[in-house]
């Protein structure tokens, strides 16, 4: 197993990405403690897990304000008794345009985005020295790699936590900290359709998916446990001599 004995934390945990990331990191040994804002399914998993044999640590926290992100970390550190391993993986659409922006979704969009990956890790990184050493992996997003005409806030966020990602590598490989992100594409997960229609319109939604899926020359969605998978690469010692890497899951959705 690539992870046994290993102390790990995801966050935005409960549901898609976060959840497969979940399973699949107890399926491989490590103790997880399961960050979210949605207490009850939160505790819906942690039933499940237990009732799989494999029992976690949970954490309620509102990641977009200061106090949650930072607190989350210490909260879940103390639960499990140290961290190796952090998989801050919180993110939300935002607004879908720039005029007549609605500043408050703005700087929710950003403070769950980006703050709430700064803020993570600043705080891991304490933890993770007293273990000698750890692995930072981010989600950021094909977004964050070539811009998004549907979504530009939400690309701008991604952008930065991927420039995050290349300086703190550099920043924490004297504590043996490696920092890398992972860049899904268009992701089978029930957030799908908050970014392929802001008004939440089906059939909106199901356009512009049918659009971004011609444009992925594998022809389909990404799914969560594929996501899963190469998070669960990244902060394994599988990929012990890889920091500051931006790691697309995409299809081939960006080479063309």
């Amino acid at each position: 197993m690539r992870l046994q004995g290993k102390l790990a934390v995801i966050t935005a945990a409960a549901s898609g990405m976060g959840r497969a990331g979940v399973e699949l990191f107890c399926r491989e040994g490590a103790r997880v403690c399961a960050v979210d804002v949605n207490a009850e399914a939160l505790a819906a998993m942690a039933s499940d897990m237990a009732a799989k044999g494999t029992p976690i640590e949970t954490v309620q926290a509102d990641l977009s304000t200061v106090d949650g992100a930072k607190d989350s970390i210490h909260t879940a550190a103390d639960k499990l008794g140290g961290i190796d391993i952090l998989w801050a993986h919180a993110g939300i659409p935002g607004p879908g345009g720039i005029e007549d922006l609605d500043l408050d979704a703005y700087r929710k969009a950003m403070a769950l985005n980006v703050d709430s990956a700064v803020l993570a890790a600043g705080e891991v990184v304490r933890h993770m020295r007293k273990r000698g050493g750890g692995a930072i992996v981010f989600t950021a997003s094909v977004s964050g790699l070539v811009g998004s005409r549907f979504s530009p806030i939400y690309s701008a966020g991604k952008f930065a936590v991927v420039g995050l990602t290349k300086s703190l590598a550099q920043t924490y490989a004297p504590d043996k900290v490696r920092v890398n992100v992972v860049c899904p594409g268009l992701a089978d997960t029930p957030m799908m359709t908050k970014f392929t229609s802001r008004k939440g319109d089906p059939v909106e939604a199901e356009a512009n998916a049918n659009a971004m899926i011609a444009q992925v020359p594998l022809g389909r969605l990404v799914r969560a446990e594929e996501v899963a998978h190469a998070a669960l690469w990244l902060a394994s010692d599988d990929a012990g001599f890889v920091t500051g890497i931006e790691l697309p899951v995409d299809g081939g959705f960006i080479c063309r």
